[in-house]
């Protein structure tokens, strides 16, 4: 009889520590929803669902805890894929060290093409302006690729990062400068 008392003591105690499964999502306009029943999620976001396990802890009402939740839930906000501020901000970075990387190497190559045309004008020999000749021709080409470089960093700057983070509900604020 003490054991049949003893087990069934047991199984009160596991039962009152035991775990909630909770899910975690967001619509389309962003909003971060959770639940404890997966029914409940519209089908087209149950793949990009978020699984959590809850213990029994304090609750807070409302009133407790709202401003503080607001607060928190604004500094882990997460794009569709789960990307937040510093994976933007660093995507916008890069891309920006890149374009000045560019233009630098642009710009160096045009003093070079520069000092170029003047040896040819001040060169007297046929067979020396024929070799500047090429060398500047081979620099032009270079400058020209590099400049089809940077048009597609600029139009990925302006254009498709903003139209990626658009597309996954990253915070506007996170790509601008």
């Amino acid at each position: 009889m003490k054991t049949l008392a003893f087990i069934l003591l047991f199984f009160l105690l596991i039962v009152t520590f035991s775990y909630a499964q909770v899910y975690k999502w967001v619509d389309e306009k962003g909003i971060v929803h959770f639940t404890d029943d997966i029914t409940q999620i519209p089908e087209k976001y149950r793949r990009a669902i978020e699984e959590r396990e809850v213990t029994e802890e304090k609750i807070e009402t409302k009133e407790e805890g709202e401003a503080p939740q607001k607060k928190k839930q604004a500094d882990s906000y997460k794009d569709r894929l789960g990307r937040g501020e510093q994976y933007w901000k660093a995507r916008v970075e890069e891309s920006r060290k890149k374009l000045e990387s560019l233009q630098e190497k642009v710009e160096a190559l045009r003093l070079k093409y520069n000092e170029l045309t003047e040896k040819f004008n001040a060169s007297k020999s046929s067979a020396e302006r024929a070799t500047i000749r090429n060398n500047r021709e081979q620099i032009k080409t270079q400058m020209d690729e590099l400049r089809v470089q940077i048009g597609e960093t600029k139009e990925i700057l302006e254009k498709k990062i903003p139209e990626e983070a658009s597309l996954y509900k990253a915070k506007p604020e996170w790509i601008k400068p």
